[in-house]
């Protein structure tokens, strides 16, 4: 006897929906690392003491907006419920609650960095040369920071309308401004490491400058008022607080991880960045589908297709599974050159080629992560997606302390630590992340 399709798992056009969604959605992901690129290319021929102060405080930035990355998760999936629902007015209204939560955040934000930006690089060590280009860099970078929390709010907000194309436009826009800008500043006007900052600033100031007439423009079409509704604003808070924590888990398994790989020494730190670097890189395309994944499903919620969302979670995951397997294949496949893009030195490509062994293995767990993940998010989970963060990271954390008290160093001591990464915390995150898949819980959170 033939088993059964899930309903709506060969539905047609459902492959072509997530590619619509996932292709643009990867392009705009990669626009932020490349504007940070773009400024260690144009900073790096200043000197190494300005390199490495922007390097600091650009790491410092990124940090502390990564955190409120659930601008975006957060207003995705609201938006998404209500276009399924037919509610479009309301989710216009949702959009624009959003955007007044990432310009209060980030007010209150740019305020705290002038305030604390120099103590702060302090404490990370930064003095000298390092901490004066540190320093300029922060605070000039600081009236730049509303626009970015108001660019996360206004592309979730786009995707949860079904669209991943214009945060590309804008994104790949923004890159070349934010470039162009950067390279007049510090070269033929002159400023250095503060014309950095500032032409970040403008070309931020740009984008969210697009992304505001977009929201504005729907918000008239629609006869809603600018004003908030601060009862929609709190709701926002509320899920974004779970998404933060979950965040936040995350930042601190792999901040643990880097702590363990500098006790290891140099050569295996430069080892472990090289291999972060990569499996980062190769997140970005496993996050666009997972930013698929938070629209349809959101959609589907909203409309209450349940058997379409049984089907997409499905689909999705197979999608991750299968990515997953094939960015494996191709790490596994490279690993013995890839270390020469970044190295010329023989002992980091030798604790590389170990990492990068055990990441290639990692990566079909990793690919069932992050897909879940966005399954989840769009259906509200956040709750249960903070917890199970929590208890992935308490997975790990006596891990870590067994590779540190092992007497292993080199190469096999990399190894280790990877081993615990992708078979402690990224397996720990999979298997929370499919038992809930396959209860019937969390299709209700977003009803």
């Amino acid at each position: 006897m033939t088993p059964k399709t899930p309903p709506g798992l060969n539905r047609p056009g459902l492959n072509r929906q997530i590619l619509v969604l996932a292709l643009p959605a990867f392009g705009a992901l990669i626009a932020e690392p490349l504007f940070l690129i773009a400024d260690s290319a144009i900073v790096g021929h200043l000197g190494v003491d300005s390199l490495a102060g922007v390097g600091l405080a650009s790491t410092l930035l990124q940090t502390a907006v990564g955190l409120l990355v659930f601008l975006a998760y957060s207003t995705t999936p609201a938006v998404a419920r209500l276009i399924g629902a037919g509610q479009h007015r309301a989710a216009i209204a949702v959009g624009r609650d959003g955007l007044w939560l990432a310009a209060i955040l980030g007010a209150a934000l740019a305020v705290l960095g002038a305030l604390c930006a120099e103590p702060i690089l302090r404490i990370m060590g930064a003095e000298g040369a390092v901490l004066e280009a540190a320093s300029s860099y922060l605070r000039l970078s600081m009236p730049g920071v509303p626009a970015m929390l108001l660019v996360l709010a206004a592309s979730g907000v786009l995707r949860g309308l079904q669209d991943t194309k214009t945060p590309l436009v804008v994104a790949g826009a923004g890159f070349a401004l934010n470039a162009l800008l950067n390279w007049l500043l510090v070269y033929p006007v002159g400023m250095g490491v503060a014309g950095s900052a500032i032409g970040t600033s403008v070309a931020q100031w740009a984008m969210a400058a697009v992304y505001l007439v977009i929201v504005l423009k729907a918000t008239h079409r629609e006869e809603l008022s600018l004003l908030p509704r601060w009862r929609g604003v709190l709701a926002l808070t509320s899920t974004g607080g779970w998404l933060l924590l979950r965040t936040l888990s995350l930042r601190v398994a792999i901040l643990a991880t880097v702590l363990l790989a500098t006790a290891q020494g140099p050569v295996n730190l430069a080892a472990h960045q090289i291999a972060m670097t990569i499996f980062s890189f190769l997140a970005f395309a496993l996050d666009a589908l997972a930013i698929a994944a938070q629209a349809l499903i959101g959609k589907e919620l909203g409309a209450a297709d349940l058997p379409l969302v049984k089907a997409l979670t499905r689909k999705m995951t197979l999608w991750g599974l299968s990515f997953g397997v094939l960015t494996g294949v191709l790490v596994l496949f490279t690993s013995p050159w890839i270390g020469w893009i970044f190295s010329s030195d023989q002992a980091v490509h030798q604790a590389l080629s170990a990492a990068l062994l055990v990441l290639a293995l990692g990566q079909p767990v990793a690919g069932v992560v992050f897909v879940l993940d966005g399954v989840l998010i769009g259906a509200g989970d956040a709750r249960y997606l903070a917890l199970a963060g929590l208890l992935a990271l308490i997975c790990y954390l006596p891990l870590l302390w067994a590779v540190s008290l092992s007497n292993l160093s080199g190469p096999p001591a990399l190894a280790w630590l990877w081993a615990a990464f992708a078979g402690g915390y990224l397996l720990a995150r999979a298997l929370t992340l499919l038992f809930r898949a396959r209860t019937d819980a969390w299709q209700r959170t977003g009803l």
